[in-house]
């Protein structure tokens, strides 16, 4: 299923307002995917895995194809890189056994890109490493042949039908585990074992693969402290495994660049945009600046969280790498994460847990965890509560958590709360899910889309949030802190459905993923896993103080303030609007509601 809950009329009153896509109203006017499936549909698929279902079918798939012409790695959106990518190495081991070319192909769906809200900036930033990726590739004789495919739905026959000119009988790629791409898998299997083609999926995205830690009942964790308990014991009982360093693919040899069948390949260009998701000349030139492209730029903003101090003049939209960098070994932002993640008025997180390097496969996860233990000197992973270097393993666990609940409840990715007895509440919104108890009754589409269009652009008159908001739709990217304070201010105090912010972020966000993207925001609604209770409720000043206690990413970003919570005579005099709602009447309506799903 894709993503979000999207009735008709919310779609054609919204359409994909972030200011950065400029898509046509009329390319895909036809493609309206099912953004929500029944409570019962996605308790059918909670029911039979599609992981679980991949798995089987690999275990049955070709055992001795024919050689062929050739071995074929799927490149994907979740592993732009060369190094430790382990579909790709494997691939590559495969073609240098047989003699024969290795050859990488990407597919653009645009398709796709709709059904799961991706952001223009996503795409461009997808892009812009695959075309460094050609040119890489391309100095190890190895060609990479990017190519646009629609309907999604014929996704794996054109798969299929490219390999089988290829003269491929190996296909290669690692595991996506949306439950849309497991199914396309599976169709994947299916056409390969009738050609006789073997296709091998492997894990890639996790440090520890969904499906390792279990409860003692053999489920899936649904909640993070003894899935993080787990976690720790079973890398550090197998470090070898899971923090394998995946070798490099081995270069092709020269003949294949006058081979008839390949030799074109390498002048396959890697289109400048896909349509309907074109960067304007501003939007993009920061994108450049703020998220830079290549393996070697992310390898560089890790070594710098972990080898120098934070810096105020760093929190906006500035360049990761930019020269001023003081080299610390007790005082760099790793070793003092445990004290300063929540910070937002200087750099003082990685950017890389929630970070377009990581969501994109740029940068290896098990690299960022072997990087830890190479600073400490250490042969043990650290991922206690009480050091920097701890904590911050501890946020890579979370990545891996909320993509096993994506694997063993995969309903989250089907537009559904994980609690199920949360579907009834009322929203305020006009975007209200369709299956809501009288929802139809209390959407008011004027208020509703003027309160909606505050908190995006960040005029809601609560300076933390608005200041959030206004760094988002800027730099294509937010300190986790505020997305937890704007998330849970959309949810509780405004009322409005958790799958709208949810939808908005990856509109707008550089870096986002499903997994970690849903998980934030039913935390924050309260309706997913391990969730915050319904009866915690931000207050978004108090907030504002803990998290940026200086008052600078409150000036940067919303200059024409300088406080934390305006008195009305201030607000008024600075220009500033009033406070959208007020906090303590939300919060009771809140509380109410979710005591009682249904009730209004």
């Amino acid at each position: 299923m894709s993503r979000t809950a999207m009735p008709k009329h919310a779609r054609e009153l919204n359409g994909h307002i972030n200011s950065s896509n400029k898509r046509s109203k009329t390319t895909y006017a036809s493609f309206r995917p099912n953004k929500i499936a029944t409570a019962e549909a996605a308790a059918a698929v909670d029911a039979d895995m599609p992981l679980s279902k991949l798995e089987a079918v690999l275990e049955c798939s070709v055992k001795h194809p024919e050689t062929g012409d050739s071995v074929v790695f799927w490149m994907r959106m979740g592993d732009l890189r060369i190094s430790d990518n382990r579909a790709l190495s494997l691939a590559s081991a495969h073609a240098q056994e047989q003699g024969i070319p290795l050859i990488v192909i990407f597919a653009l769906s645009p398709q796709d890109y709709i059904a799961h809200d991706r952001s223009a900036r996503r795409i461009d930033f997808t892009l812009r490493n695959l075309s460094k990726l050609k040119i890489s590739l391309a100095e190890l004789d190895i060609p990479l042949h990017t190519f646009t495919h629609t309907p999604r739905r014929t996704m794996a026959a054109r798969i299929m039908s490219t390999i089988t000119d290829f003269g491929c009988t190996n296909l290669y790629a690692n595991i996506e585990y949306e439950v849309d791409e497991l199914r396309r898998d599976l169709k994947i299997c299916e056409l390969a074992k009738a050609q006789g083609v073997k296709a091998t999926f492997v894990h890639n995205k996790c440090i520890v693969e969904p499906g390792v830690i279990l409860t003692k009942d053999n489920r899936p964790y649904s909640v993070y402290s003894p899935y993080q308990r787990n976690w720790l014991t079973a890398l550090n009982g197998n470090i070898p495994h899971y923090l394998e360093n995946c070798p490099k693919p081995q270069p092709n040899s020269a003949s294949v660049r006058k081979s008839k069948k390949f030799a074109s390949l390498f002048e396959t260009p890697v289109p400048a945009a896909v349509e309907g998701y074109e960067l304007k000349a501003d939007d993009s030139k920061t994108m450049r600046e703020v998220f830079p492209e290549g393996e070697e730029a992310a390898s560089q903003v890790l070594q710098r969280f972990l080898t120098t101090k934070a810096r105020t003049a760093q929190f906006g939209a500035v360049n990761p790498l930019a020269p001023g960098a003081e080299e610390s070994t007790k005082g760099s932002r790793i070793m003092k994460y445990d004290q300063d993640r929540d910070r937002a008025d200087k750099d003082t997180t990685s950017r890389l847990r929630h970070s377009v390097y990581l969501s994109s496969g740029v940068l290896s996860i098990r690299e960022c965890v072997r990087a830890t233990m190479k600073l400490l000197n250490i042969d043990k992973v650290e991922g206690g509560r009480t050091s920097g270097t701890g904590r911050w393993v501890q946020e890579l666990a979370w990545r891996d958590f909320y993509t096993c609940v994506l694997v063993g409840f995969p309903r989250v990715s089907m537009g559904r709360p994980f609690l199920e007895r949360f579907s009834a509440i009322v929203w305020e919104d006009h975007q209200a899910p369709e299956d809501s108890t009288n929802a139809a009754e209390h959407h008011n589409q004027g208020n509703d889309a003027e309160v909606l269009r505050r908190w995006k652009d960040g005029t809601t008159g609560v300076p933390i949030v608005d200041a959030a908001m206004r760094c988002m739709k800027e730099m294509g990217w937010v300190h986790n802190r505020m997305r937890m304070i704007t998330a849970m201010f959309l949810t509780k105090d405004l009322m409005l459905d958790w799958r709208v912010g949810e939808r908005y972020f990856m509109e707008t966000l550089i870096d986002g993923d499903l997994a970690s993207n849903n998980g934030g925001w039913q935390w924050c609604a309260s309706t997913g896993v391990d969730p915050c209770p319904y009866f915690r409720i931000f207050n978004p000043y108090t907030q504002s103080e803990k998290a940026d206690p200086t008052g600078e990413f409150i000036r940067h970003w919303v200059p024409e303030l300088n406080l934390h919570n305006p008195s009305e005579s201030a607000a008024k005099k600075l220009g500033y609007p009033l406070p959208i709602v007020k906090h303590a009447d939300a919060r009771e309506r809140a509380l109410r509601r979710f005591k009682n799903p249904g009730e209004t």
